[in-house]
Parts: C-alpha cells; sequence; structure tokens
C-alpha cells in the first residue's frame, strides 16, 4: 500500500512572502518480510522586497530523508523461472526448505538484508540591492548535502545448512559517504542609455567548492548472527575504502553589450579561471569571445516587406576551457594495498607525477542566418561551426616498462571538428481546432587531425592520420 501525507502553509504582505511544507510517503511491498520505502521532505521559501524596491531577498530550502528497505534481489524473477514441479519454498516450521540439498532455494536471499539511509539538503539565497538607478549588486549562495549510509547483511542463514556454515561465514557490508558543495556569485550588474543604443556591463566572480568523503567497512566471521551489526565482535575486518576528495574552483569574469537602435548587436567577454586539479603554476588561464549580430529585418529598405517578418546575422569567435580530468592527477599518489606484511602494509604507486599540464582550451567559430518567413509561418537557421582544440586533457599511453599504462598531459595535437547545421520550422496549419507543425534538422559534423608532431614515432601511431 502506499500512504502519502502533505501539508503546507503560505502567507505575506507585499513586501514579505513565506511558505513552508512537507510530505511523507510510506510504500509496502506484497513480498514477504516488512518491506517499505519512506520518504520524509520539508521546505520553506521567504523572500523580501523593501519599500523602495532596492533591496530584495529570495531564499528557499529543501531537506529530504529517504528510508529504502526493499529486497536486493529482484524477486519476481523467482516466479519466473522456478518450474511448477519444484520443491515447496518453505517447511511446516517456517524454515527454507532445501529438499535435502537437491535444490537451492530462491527464497534463501531474503535471509539478507539492505537498507539504505539518505539525507539532502539543497539552500539557495539570491540577494541585489539597487546602488542607483541603472547600477545593481546581486549576489547568489548555494549549498548542498548528501550523507549515505548504506548496509548489507548476509547471514550463515542464508546458505543450505547442509554445509554446516556458522556464524563464521555472515559477513557485513557497510558504506558512508559524505557530500557537500557550495557556490557564492556576486556580480555587478550596470546599464544605461547611451546615444541611440543600451550598454550593459556585467562583472562578477565565481567561488566554489566540493568536497567528498567516503569509509567503506567489511566485517566477517561472528560467533552468533545476533552480533552480525557490530562490526567490532568479527574476527576479520577490513576497509575497503577511505578517501577524501576536495574540488575547488574560481573565476573572475566581465561582459560588455552595446544594442544599437536594436539592430546591431556587439557582444565582448572575458574571464580568468581557476582550478584545484592543475598544478600551482598552471591552475589559472584566460578565456574570452567576441560576438556581433545584425537584425537586418529592422532596416528602413526591409520593414515594408510583406514576406520577411524575422532577420538575423550573427557571428562569434572565442575559447572556452576544460578541467575535467579528475582530481589530484598532477601528483604522485600512492595506494594502500591493505596487504599486511611483517607487521607493515603495503603502498603501490597509483598516478605519475605531471604538475604542468594545463587548462584544455577550445576555440570556437560559428557564424549563422536565421530568418522568419511569412509571418513566421517558416522558420530556417543556417550556422557553420569550428572548432579546434591544440592541448587536449589525455591519458597519453606509456610503454608497460614504467609500470605505467599512461599519464595525464596535454596532447600536443590539433583536432578540428566544423560542420554545417540547418534547422527548418514550419506551421503548415493553424485553426482554433487544429494545428500542424513541422520541423526538420540537419547536420554535416566533419572531424580532421589537422597536426601531430611526431606522430609517426608516438604510441597513437597505429590510431591516428
Amino acid at each position: 500500500h502506499n500512504n502519502t501525507v502533505k501539508t503546507s502553509i503560505s502567507g505575506g504582505n507585499e513586501q514579505t512572502r513565506f511558505n513552508a511544507g512537507g510530505s511523507f510517503i510510506n510504500e509496502t511491498t506484497v513480498f514477504p518480510m516488512d518491506f517499505n520505502y519512506r520518504r520524509a521532505t520539508v521546505y520553506a521559501g521567504f523572500s523580501h522586497n523593501s519599500a523602495d524596491d532596492r533591496f530584495s531577498m529570495h531564499f528557499t530550502a529543501n531537506y529530504g530523508t529517504d528510508k529504502n528497505f526493499l529486497p536486493s534481489t529482484d524477486l519476481t524473477r523467482i516466479s519466473r523461472i522456478t518450474p511448477p514441479n519444484a520443491p515447496k519454498l518453505y517447511n511446516d516450521d517456517g524454515s527454507l526448505n532445501w529438499e535435502n540439498s537437491t535444490w537451492t532455494n530462491p527464497m534463501a536471499a531474503l535471509e539478507s538484508d539492505y537498507r539504505n539511509l539518505t539525507n539532502n539538503l539543497i539552500a539557495n539565497a539570491v540577494l541585489s540591492y539597487r546602488i542607483i538607478n541603472g547600477l545593481e549588486i546581486r549576489t547568489n549562495i548555494g549549498y548542498n548535502r548528501s550523507d549515505l549510509t548504506e548496509t548489507g547483511i548476509n547471514p550463515h542463514t542464508m546458505y543450505n545448512p547442509a554445509w554446516g556454515t556458522t556464524g563464521a561465514s555472515s559477513y557485513i557490508q557497510k558504506n558512508e559517504s559524505k557530500r557537500d558543495s557550495w557556490i557564492v556569485e556576486p556580480l555587478l550588474n550596470a546599464s544605461y542609455v547611451i546615444g541611440e543604443g543600451r550598454l550593459n556591463v556585467i562583472v562578477g566572480s565565481t567561488f566554489q567548492e566540493q568536497n567528498k568523503e567516503q569509509l567503506s567497512l567489511f566485517a566477517a566471521g561472528f560467533t552468533n548472527d545476533y552480533f552480525i551489526t557490530n562490526i567490532t565482535a568479527a574476527s576479520t575486518q577490513a576497509f575497503d575504502m577511505d578517501e577524501k576528495i576536495q574540488y575547488r574552483y574560481q573565476a573572475i569574469y566581465a561582459r560588455v553589450n552595446y544594442n544599437l537602435k536594436e539592430k546591431y548587436i556587439f557582444n565582448l567577454t572575458g574571464r580568468r579561471d581557476g582550478s584545484s586539479r592543475f598544478g600551482p603554476d598552471r591552475r589559472f588561464a584566460n578565456f574570452g569571445a567576441i560576438g556581433v549580430a545584425w537584425l537586418f529585418y529592422r532596416e528602413k529598405f526591409l520593414m515594408n516587406c510583406p514576406w520577411l517578418s524575422f532577420g538575423k546575422l550573427r557571428a562569434s569567435l572565442g575559447t572556452t576551457g576544460n578541467d575535467q580530468i579528475g582530481d589530484y592527477q598532477y601528483l604522485d599518489t600512492y595506494t594502500i594495498t591493505g596487504t599486511n606484511y611483517n607487521g607493515y602494509l603495503g603502498l603501490t604507486p597509483s598516478h605519475l607525477l605531471n604538475p604542468i599540464f594545463a587548462w584544455e582550451k577550445n576555440r570556437k567559430a560559428e557564424a549563422a542566418l536565421e530568418a522568419g518567413l511569412w509571418d513566421d509561418h517558416l522558420n530556417f537557421e543556417i550556422a557553420y561551426y569550428n572548432n579546434r582544440t591544440d592541448n587536449q586533457l589525455v591519458g597519453i599511453p606509456l610503454p608497460g616498462t614504467t609500470g605505467f599504462s599512461s599519464i595525464s598531459a596535454n596532447l600536443n595535437a590539433v583536432v578540428e571538428n566544423s560542420g554545417w547545421e540547418v534547422s527548418i520550422r514550419s506551421l503548415n496549419i493553424q485553426r482554433e481546432d487544429f494545428q500542424w507543425n513541422s520541423s526538420f534538422n540537419l547536420t554535416i559534423p566533419k572531424n580532421r587531425l589537422v597536426d601531430f608532431p611526431g606522430l609517426a614515432g608516438s604510441t597513437y601511431a597505429s590510431q591516428y592520420e
């Protein structure tokens, strides 16, 4: 059955408003034992504007907890694979029937136990203040937290008793992980009419941090199953994983946009980004872009054109960055083997040092024509793009004699991705009770290896040309 309870409250006045509520869900299954899934969620929202409308604040928060006690095995499969003449599942006393060890009882899986508890918190706030007309400062603040605890209990009763197993064969696995992240984005926005156009300037920055902790334990060998949830009562204990990871990112950026006569648009952006995933001397990189657009359908010589309802030419050129290579890849790292030798734990190298690889940069160029014809009954867009990357973040293969299969680095090759994109949309019939739309998309991509110094003598010689 499914039980759901929801409640909410809201109120406020012209300047201040709030809302809060929550829900509770409890779901059970048709299977034996008390399997269930429970979820509780609470949320709150608050917003406020000052009397002079210069200051505003918006805040939202959501907290949820999930308790998962559901079968870890697909029990519906039992009815599909068990033949009609199979032995009965249970004996008269309620114990599992193993039919004198002539078959494997599929219900033995229910002797194991899996439980999952998850807590999630998401909070966000936006603060803004209008310093003077046309000049505003705004800050976005966000915070996320997620905690997970999962336990898998496997007692010896899940095995055929004829095997003679005892609590020494019982084992438990436990995993705990914590993730939290925060982000702060202050921004200054200025907008003024200059001449026959409007100038918009944005200067902002981003500060972000992500943390992850994970601990996995394994324990086996108990005097009896009454102590199976107490890891300290196990004769064998092991750490499957114990790690802490941190990622930090920060950036400062600016954008200047000028819209002249609602016909000519100029856009210039620049930014400097920093990532903890690179060595101390390579963490920051500069990026920028320039873009222009012409809304030619607003020109006087086309304003009375009966068949043209929209027309735009645009072009842009700029660079973007990529730091998606994983954390701590620039360091010499080691992994604990967990193997005990003469009372000492062993270490094995897991990654090679390379503090000089840096941001991957992609140079992008694009030009496009957009048009709407006959009151936008027919719209189309034709675009050409050309992207080039010459410092891809990859794992460069190494000879096996080094002890490593690859090393993280920037590949000194030039790769070009270019092509045409065509999009056509039409409104064929539009009536009060009937409408017919059509759309057509076509992409013609081309990928090319433009340059690769030393390709013939590299480990990529048999893969690229």
